[in-house]
């Protein structure tokens, strides 16, 4: 029999490990900006059970999700009743509503974890893929100050992860509610079509969207198409200039006022927290796309490459777990797409090249130095220090190749007249630099070499 042809679906990301080893510094990164802003990490199943999982029928959602069926109800018949979890957000709704009287509210959960839809097969667009999710749920209310922290934590996140200057983009759908309704569109349905087409503004540009504003399916009139594109083209380059074209909306209803009011406060707030007047900014035009966000809104999008699109994005909600429990649940949150956003940079050229997971190869070129080499990967393991260890002696040119090719940062060498001497020879990889170092001292300098220069980045 022929062996199988190894092959992968299409829509996964599977990487070489210098690759894997620059896929989870950043969701360490990451880690480490939730966890500095008090978010504790929680984790869900990968398999729901359906019924949970699609709290509405139909739509897009359903189409996408890949249900779970064991060999033996296949067998006999049975319709499936689980499902793979196609996002972090109705997982948590769950996880909310099931554990409510454990938790302490406000609840800052972090999750990052692989998530599945069945996608159409195209370049950069995935069915599993890594989700980061932040969400502050609250209990009856949530001031709209956790609204204004979510900025500073994607600002700490992405200055971490060191991929070049961004822009946190932000609004309020309660604003943008309000105005629409001052221009007579005030059904919550045709509201929800003109939110999803203006929030396309950036990719398809401004005539293409007045175009479908007047066309047939909106039938919007020429002058309230171009109120409206006068109005979702407000940018800020300032907290200052924020403020003053929010005040040159003029007055409005309830609505507006209302939402009005919680941006200013939003912004000001995200300064006030000490994101950089440049790092973030008021776009009229952000509304995403899913129904659920009911106030805040927000974006990030990185300034020199624009085409890569959101990095970054989520928003407020009014009851996260409405489907599953009667208590009022209000929350704000955002989702970094991980693997996506990982494949973009890694397509445009902008990862830093990742250093490897070794920082010590310990080279054996005689069987008789094997314990003096045994003794000298224990040390340096013993110090914190990731260190393989050649098992068998070799050619010292090929050890140093395979040294090379695994990313380890050094070499150490114990040859013949090294070991009588009382040194061991240490070659820097990067630089291609070799020095001898006493033997007694060499876990003492590598470890300052290492620490100081960020080895491990």
């Amino acid at each position: 029999m022929a062996p199988t042809s190894p092959r992968t679906m299409p829509g996964v990301l599977e990487l070489l490990p210098r690759d894997q080893i620059a896929f989870q510094s950043m969701l360490d990164g990451i880690r480490r900006g939730f966890e500095l802003y008090g978010f504790l990490p929680v984790e869900t199943p990968a398999i729901e059970y359906a019924d949970v999982l699609l709290t509405k029928t139909g739509g897009e959602t359903e189409r996408q999700v890949y249900f779970v069926q064991s060999t033996g109800a296949l067998e006999q018949g049975e319709k499936p009743e689980l499902a793979l979890r196609f996002d972090l957000t109705v997982p948590l709704a769950r996880y909310v509503a099931e554990h409510e009287h454990e938790l302490v509210f406000p609840f800052r959960r972090y999750q990052m974890q692989r998530v599945y839809r069945g996608e159409r097969a195209q370049r950069g667009r995935f069915r599993e893929f890594y989700q980061c999710d932040i969400d502050v749920i609250g209990k009856d209310s949530l001031s709209v100050r956790f609204d204004a922290e979510i900025p500073a934590v994607i600002h700490a996140v992405f200055t971490m992860l060191a991929i070049g200057a961004f822009t946190i983009q932000v609004n309020n759908r309660k604003l943008m509610r309000g105005f629409f309704e001052s221009l007579g569109i005030a059904d919550d349905e045709r509201q929800t079509l003109v939110l999803r087409e203006v929030d396309k503004l950036d990719k398809r540009g401004a005539e293409a969207v007045r175009a479908t504003l007047t066309g047939e399916a909106f039938g919007l009139l020429p002058d309230t198409a171009q109120r409206i594109m006068q109005f979702v083209q407000v940018r800020s380059t300032s907290l200052a200039d924020a403020r003053t074209k929010l005040a040159a909306l003029g007055a409005g209803g309830d609505l507006f006022e209302q939402g009005r009011a919680e941006l200013l406060e939003v912004l000001e707030t995200v300064a006030a927290l000490g994101v950089p007047e440049s790092a973030f900014a008021l776009n009229l035009s952000i509304a995403r796309g899913l129904d659920y966000y009911t106030g805040t809104v927000y974006e990030t999008t990185l300034n020199d490459h624009p085409q890569i699109g959101s990095i970054c994005s989520g928003g407020r909600y009014d009851n996260l777990a409405g489907q599953y429990t009667k208590s009022k649940l209000p929350g704000v949150g955002i989702s970094i797409g991980l693997t996506r956003l990982f494949w973009q940079l890694r397509e445009a050229g902008l990862l830093r090249d990742a250093a490897g997971g070794i920082d010590v190869l310990v080279t054996q070129m005689d069987a008789a130095a094997w314990p003096q080499c045994l003794a000298i990967a224990r040390e340096l393991r013993e110090a914190g220090i990731a260190t393989e260890l050649a098992l068998e002696p070799g050619k010292l040119g090929k050890q140093l190749k395979y040294a090379d090719r695994v990313g380890a940062r050094f070499a150490v060498v114990l040859g013949e007249d090294e070991a009588a001497r009382g040194v061991v020879a240490v070659k820097d990889l990067r630089s291609g630099e070799q020095h001898e170092w006493p033997r007694a001292a060499l876990v003492t300098h590598l470890r300052g070499v290492l620490s100081g220069n960020g080895a491990r980045s």
